[in-house]
């Protein structure tokens, strides 16, 4: 999943240039977590059922949850 997180990691940077701070930890466990925060507030939970950014559709709701958060501060 490294590999995986490394890519949706560089989509967003290109998303969003010089705007997100975005830092990754390994788990034990095999499927691990993946949870997205932006300014405190978690717009995204693996953990919560929103699963893995692995389609476009889920990208692309990523990205409007960023840029709420974003514009709300």
């Amino acid at each position: 999943y490294k590999s995986k997180y490394l890519q949706l990691k560089k989509k967003l940077e290109d998303e969003f240039p010089g705007c997100l701070d975005i830092c990754g930890e390994g788990t034990p466990q095999a499927t691990g977590f993946f949870e997205v925060m932006v300014a405190g507030k978690l717009v995204h939970s693996k953990k919560r059922g929103d699963g893995y950014v692995d389609t476009e559709s889920k990208f692309l709701k990523l990205v409007a949850a960023v840029k709420a958060a974003l514009a709300q501060g």
